[in-house]
């Protein structure tokens, strides 16, 4: 009897794990390093970085308007995919990227929509 247990209880869990295998798979997504501020609507109507552009407020152009609100503002990193954002886990990783277009190479959990990056390379 307990043999027939064990036995089903490795079967529940080799089940278990196979059904979440899938959510480990490593993806690429693509898009622009945006920051949280502008991307989630913080201080931008349009998600972008257009309003804080034209009153010259946070620098000219989307890089040094991200630097700005990650430095200044405690913003953080973020992939912004049309109308999509990923929070992005190696701000470190991204830094360099910030206001460019990048192809962003990681696993998603998709509940808190954080991407958990391997690697960043500029899309060309």
């Amino acid at each position: 009897m307990k043999r027939i247990l064990m036995g089903v209880a490795g079967l529940v869990l080799c089940i278990a794990g196979l059904s979440f295998a899938g959510d480990d798979d490593v993806r690429t997504y693509h898009g622009e390093v945006a920051d949280s501020q502008c991307a989630l609507n913080v201080h931008s109507l349009t998600h972008s970085h257009q309003e804080m552009l034209k009153s010259k407020s946070m620098g000219g152009d989307s890089a040094s308007c991200a630097r700005y609100c990650t430095t200044y503002l405690g913003g953080t990193f973020v992939l912004s995919v049309k109308k999509d954002i990923y929070h992005l886990d190696d701000q470190d990783a991204v830094r360099r990227f910030a206001g460019r277009r990048v192809k962003v190479s990681g696993t998603l959990d998709p509940k808190s929509k954080v991407i958990h990056v391997v690697n960043v390379e500029a899309e060309e």
